[in-house]
């Protein structure tokens, strides 16, 4: 039996654990009660509309559900339980929402017997009531095995309806033998979602039934106290329908009696059940019915060797009942002496005190399987974020490269040397130069404009950073709809998670774009400070240098700087061309060539550090806020959507005594 190693569930909390009601139930999980185990539609009675079952959950795979679990009042098998719970409701509703024919469709179906097994079976050890009593056996098998008559057989009387015809049986109907009925209605709870009737009452057409018949004394009985359970058939085609009953009441066994015929104990069915039910390791016994004797060894050891192919372990004991035709009340103590003395052995040996290791071998088993799908769309959100902050990084490089590190580009340092022209204004002669220089340089910032307006704009043309700007944002956002194609493409089970991602982002790509142009913006504007600082910081450096300070000066003084300055607050002429401005080309060699070279280098390499930073953190801030959450906004009727907090509450429920 192959081993799986055991993580932590989160827990469902039903209406009632250890006999109590509980105050606070598990977050918000509702099903309307119109909806089945099995997802289909049923009708109740009034009977059971006027009893409200605890913690009778009825799937509706397109409720609603809270997928974050508070399990800070839970034990860890509650935990666990509301976990499985979740799990197998999020199952049934990606089921519902996943194409038959697609790939993932057999493997998601798969899963759902094995849930339902490890909820029930979390279910009855949150029973404290189930941990004493009588034993209870339960007869399952495939169709037309003969499980009724053996029910019978047990019963010393004709207690379970027996039938030709095949899936006669479609709900679990417990005989108890010797047993006070009065001491087994936490079954009520058990069987939640399920309405017990009389067995003369339990309806065709509606499987969320079960019934439970006090049996008269026996007091030769050759089996101890027990509840005998006929169960339906797994393995016909209605069987999908009912198999939450089967699956129950197996889960609920503390002896299987596996009845099989000659032409059905090889048949994968009855080895899916019996694999499925391997970790749990219930004490079995294995009936062939309806064997001819001179075929009965040859299909015993048939049976054995098959047995050792499946499960681990040594085989049960087989035993082999003949076909008679008139197999009734006379010949049951005739034929079964060894079928009572082998259960009643596996009867007396059950221990319920290793229910906790069975639990345990039951979740191992089968939780990475269950939880593929869930730590595939974990493990998509991961990849998600690195995608981002991939395209983050990337974003700031093409920053860096075209604007920072461009020799042409760069026009940061000098706006700050513009700054600097206005700090170097001679005292007393600022204000009277001003007005002339405006008058001056009035035509050419009129004919400027014109321009402007004659092409619809009244804006300045962006300059080198604003462009850079631009481009590295579109770059992000290209970048990220690239990537998500391509990880389309490379995960197939995830197709349809990141096509729905490719549309979000697509849909939303003109909003992202002009929220991060808007934010490029406010930094270039926020920058301003920053620039201004730095001139300051050079104003206050050549103080302490008054004959550089004087020579700057008297280049200041010439109507070819205040002129620059006026087109550049004016919009005249762009932040590119001031290179070519005489006095700022000899303000910039004088203070190269000068004693404060390397101080004009630091303050210009500080400067780009520090936008580096600023647009770094830009990005990284409108990706936190508009991107990493994008998955957010996807419809999760068709998704697990466990967040990774539930998940790992779940783990450690299930480490807790490991």
């Amino acid at each position: 039996m192959p081993n799986g190693t055991l993580r932590r569930p989160v827990l469902f909390r039903p209406d009632r654990i250890q006999g109590r009601r509980s105050a606070a139930l598990a977050p918000v999980v509702k099903f309307p009660a119109s909806i089945s185990p099995s997802g289909n539609p049923v009708s109740l009675p009034p009977t059971s509309q006027a009893k409200q079952l605890p913690h009778g959950i009825r799937y509706n795979p397109l409720a609603p559900v809270n997928f974050s679990l508070d399990t800070s009042a839970l034990s860890p098998d509650e935990t666990l339980l509301h976990f499985v719970r979740l799990l197998r409701q999020r199952y049934l509703a990606v089921i519902a929402h996943t194409p038959a024919d697609s790939p993932r469709a057999p493997f998601l179906q798969n899963q759902l017997p094995t849930l339902a097994l490890a909820e029930a079976y979390l279910r009855l050890i949150n029973l404290p009531a189930s941990h004493a009593g009588p034993a209870h056996v339960a007869v399952i098998g495939p169709t037309q095995a003969g499980k009724s008559s053996i029910v019978n057989c047990l019963c010393r009387q004709e207690a379970a309806q027996v039938s030709p015809l095949a899936g006669h049986t479609v709900h679990p109907q417990g005989f108890c033998l010797n047993a006070n009925l009065s001491k087994l209605d936490w079954l009520d709870d058990y069987y939640a979602g399920f309405q017990r009737l009389p067995p003369q009452q339990l309806p065709h057409e509606r499987y969320e039934c079960y019934a439970l018949t006090a049996l008269p004394p026996q007091a030769d009985h050759p089996l101890p106290s027990c509840v005998i359970w006929d169960t339906p058939d797994f393995d016909s085609i209605d069987a999908e329908g009912y198999r939450e009953g089967v699956l129950r009441t197996a889960a609920l066994a503390d002896v299987l009696l596996v009845v099989l015929s000659k032409d059905k104990y090889a048949d994968q069915s009855v080895w899916d059940m019996l694999q499925r039910l391997a970790p749990l390791q219930q004490p079995t016994v294995l009936c062939l019915n309806k064997v001819a004797e001179d075929s009965r060894e040859l299909i015993e050891a048939s049976l054995r060797r098959r047995w050792q192919e499946w499960r681990d372990g040594t085989p049960p004991p087989v035993i082999s009942l003949p076909y008679r035709q008139d197999w009734g009340p006379a010949a049951w103590q005739e034929d079964n002496h060894a079928l009572y003395t082998n259960l009643a052995l596996a009867i007396n040996g059950v221990q319920r005190t290793r229910q906790d290791q069975a639990k345990y071998r039951l979740l191992s088993n089968y939780w990475h399987a269950w939880l593929e799908p869930v730590m595939g769309e974990q493990a998509a959100r991961a990849e998600w974020r690195r995608q981002v902050q991939a395209a983050v990084d990337s974003a700031v490089a093409l920053y860096q490269r075209d604007y920072l590190n461009h020799p042409h580009h760069y026009e940061t340092f000098q706006r700050t040397l513009v700054e600097l022209l206005t700090l170097l204004e001679i005292p007393g002669l600022a204000k009277p130069l001003l007005y002339a220089r405006r008058a001056i340089t009035w035509p050419i910032r009129q004919i400027t404009r014109l321009g402007h307006w004659s092409h619809g704009d009244k804006t300045a043309t962006p300059g080198s950073e604003a462009l850079t700007l631009n481009k590295a944002t579109e770059h992000l956002l290209l970048r990220l709809a690239e990537g998500i194609l391509q990880q389309r493409e490379q995960d197939s089970r995830l197709y349809g998670w990141w096509s729905e991602l490719s549309r979000l982002l697509q849909n939303q790509r003109a909003t992202h774009q002009q929220t991060l142009d808007e934010a490029c913006r406010h930094y270039q504007l926020d920058f301003q400070s920053d620039i201004e600082k730095a001139a300051r910081r050079l104003m206050e450096r050549l103080r302490e240098h008054p004959a550089i300070l004087n020579s700057l000066r008297a280049t200041r003084a010439t109507a070819d700087a205040a002129s620059l300055v006026l087109a550049v607050h004016a919009g005249g002429i762009g932040l590119h061309d001031m290179v070519l401005a005489p006095a700022l080309f000899s303000i910039t060699s004088l203070l190269t060539e000068s004693a404060l070279g390397r101080y004009l280098d630091k303050v210009q390499t500080e400067l780009k550090q520090r936008q580096h930073e600023a647009f770094t953190a830009l990005l990284q801030a409108q990706a936190e806020q508009h991107l990493l959450h994008l998955p957010d906004h996807m419809n999760n009727a068709d998704k697990f959507a466990i967040p990774p907090k539930t998940l790992a509450a779940a783990q450690a429920a299930l480490d807790h005594d490991h």
